[in-house]
């Protein structure tokens, strides 16, 4: 069987039953955690923009998260994926290095939605959905990132597209199709990286209305290729110039029997999941050494080389972040900011802390050097070393960031985060009603959890 075959058989036959109670409990949680991201990102002016731009493509009444139900399914998917993904506060798989969520949710909600399923149905698309684009992902081992491709976008289309056939009525063959017919669709690149552009934040939302598109397409008879992955100008021989990479049996070991879910990192700071642990490694540092930006004379954090392109380079725009985008990929701005205020929050990545002159005046102190004993991306390594003006060499190493599958962040904290991003817009009140729907979404029609979550904030 082709991989699209194998991935078609497995979304289209698995059932709720099937799923351990765990997993669907943590499920439930992911899914928390995304809405919370997205009803803090409500009425940013690139979310502002955005939903601008739907509404002038369209109408239709599927749910927007806290914009109503004014869009047509596509564009609400491609909404939905762009308010989600847009802070980068979302959910990670590390061996993957894939936002999944951000993709996989948006196009189970609306295509949930839209045909009149149940919760149940919704939460089983989902879990379908994210154990293929953590599993397609994970066979790239990191490569994608090194062609200047986004996994979350690129990879997040085809496990969308398997929420999407199942959602919609397709049966396995059709289902294995509409991957053919996405990998025409799927795409990603990581060119923001160069200003802060606004869109990595799309790559979740177009993966989803594309998944959606495929899968309609696929419904109605239109043919793909049948090795979306293996082909020659398949996923990987495509995107990763490899036909057949070594790992390729990852993606099918398991399927069903093991679960991914479980290893998907739920993300405690705001910011590019490769700085977090030197983040956490500078706060130690001030709180056990009571440092002031005073006390600084250069600081050096140690990361695993592949995200130095990503994280540390060009080092110069690094070190001043022109926009809030920009100070999520740079060690040099969120360690000065940690080190000076001993925490980074949403707040950092506002205009006011990006100008603040004491933290651009420490980010120009920070350098990077290549970490020799990192386990990457097993782990998002990091370790910071400060030379003190009075001589010192004070450093401090976390090995395993908050948030990894061996270091996970328990459903206790995801609902604090929750709570906390949910103020952003929503008063306590709304913020427990939706809550409670989530995690209760499986016991009601999928139209009630649409109702609530597209109430405007």
């Amino acid at each position: 069987m082709t991989l699209s075959q194998t991935f078609a058989d497995f979304a289209t036959r698995l059932t709720i039953d099937a799923i351990p109670d765990r997993v669907k409990e943590r499920a439930r949680h992911l899914i928390l955690d995304a809405v919370g991201t997205g009803l803090a990102a409500v009425g940013a002016p690139w979310a502002e923009a955005s939903f601008a731009t739907a509404e002038d493509l369209g109408s239709g009444t599927a749910p927007v998260l806290g914009y109503g139900r004014t869009l047509a399914m596509r564009d609400a998917a491609l909404l939905n994926g762009i308010v989600t993904h847009g802070l980068d506060y979302d959910d990670t798989h590390a061996r993957g290095i894939i936002h999944a969520t951000v993709s996989a949710f948006p196009t189970a909600l609306v295509a949930a939605d839209q045909a009149g399923a149940s919760g149940a149905d919704l939460l089983v698309a989902y879990i379908a959905a994210m154990e293929v684009s953590t599993r397609v992902a994970a066979v790239g081992a990191g490569g994608f990132h090194g062609f200047g491709f986004h996994p979350t976008g690129l990879i997040g289309a085809f496990g969308s597209t398997l929420a999407a056939g199942r959602l919609l009525g397709l049966d396995a063959p059709q289902t294995a199709m509409a991957q053919g017919i996405v990998l025409s669709m799927a795409g990603g690149s990581l060119e923001f990286l160069a200003d802060g552009a606004w869109t990595k934040r799309l790559h979740p939302g177009w993966a989803a209305s594309s998944a959606l598109t495929a899968a309609t397409l696929a419904k109605r008879g239109f043919v793909g290729p049948p090795e979306a992955y293996e082909g020659r100008f398949g996923l990987y021989a495509l995107y990763l110039r490899d036909a057949a990479p070594a790992l390729l049996a990852q993606a099918t070991e398991g399927l069903g029997e093991t679960w991914e879910i479980e290893t998907v990192s739920v993300k405690p700071l705001p910011a590019c999941h490769m700085t977090h642990a030197a983040i956490d490694a500078a706060v130690a540092l001030r709180s056990e050494h009571d440092l002031t930006a005073t006390d600084i004379a250069r600081v050096v954090v140690l990361v695993p080389e592949a995200v130095i392109p990503i994280v540390c380079e060009p080092l110069a725009p690094k070190r001043t972040p022109r926009t809030g985008y920009d100070a999520q990929f740079s060690i040099p701005y969120t360690v000065a900011t940690a080190l000076l205020t001993g925490r980074f929050t949403l707040d950092a990545l506002d205009p006011p802390a990006l100008s603040d002159p004491a933290v651009l005046d420490l980010a120009g102190r920070v350098t990077y050097a290549i970490d020799p004993d990192s386990d990457y991306p097993r782990h998002f390594t990091g370790e910071v070393i400060v030379e003190t003006t009075d001589g010192r060499m004070l450093r401090h190493r976390e090995a395993i960031n908050r948030g990894a599958p061996d270091r996970p962040l328990a459903n206790a904290d995801i609902d604090v985060k929750y709570f906390e991003n949910a103020a952003r817009t929503v008063d306590v009140t709304r913020a427990a009603a939706i809550r409670t729907a989530v995690l209760g979404m499986d016991r009601h029609p999928a139209s009630a959890l649409g109702d609530i979550l597209a109430r405007r904030a």
